[in-house]
């Protein structure tokens, strides 16, 4: 058997330790929309927070899906657009419920059309994955 050096095994790593990371961070954004702005946003921006929420959790374990599989060029595509989504998407949602200018949201359908290629990706890479 051999040996990974450092960088192919971060290279191999990341999928995971990303979707700890979204994970982790999806139930802190949660736990601060529902305890700490919830009297500070109006409603709908409060629900606009909650979809970045639901979005970046789904997305983590999506993440997770794909630091399960072999690494292969689809798995690794799904990743990183499920990161990209996840920034995209949940990011701007979360920067237009605190306010930040309308035009911000013309970044968020970007974000969704990465999730949507993530998807076809992590689809994809579970059909080659197979034994």
């Amino acid at each position: 058997m051999t040996r990974l050096d450092d960088q192919d095994s971060v290279r191999l790593r990341w999928p995971g330790v990303l979707a700890g990371a979204a994970g982790a961070c999806a139930v802190l954004l949660g736990a601060l929309g529902a305890h700490g702005l919830r009297t500070q946003l109006p409603a709908p921006m409060l629900d606009v927070w909650r979809t970045a929420v639901h979005f970046q959790f789904w997305h983590a374990l999506a993440l997770a899906a794909c630091a399960m599989l072999r690494r292969t060029h689809a798995s690794h595509l799904a990743a990183v657009l499920f990161a990209i989504g996840i920034v995209l998407f949940c990011g701007s949602l979360y920067a237009l419920a605190l306010g930040a200018p309308r035009a911000v949201g013309v970044i968020t359908p970007l974000g969704g059309l990465a999730f949507i290629a993530g998807w076809v990706a992590l689809g994809v890479a579970f059909w080659c994955d197979r034994p």
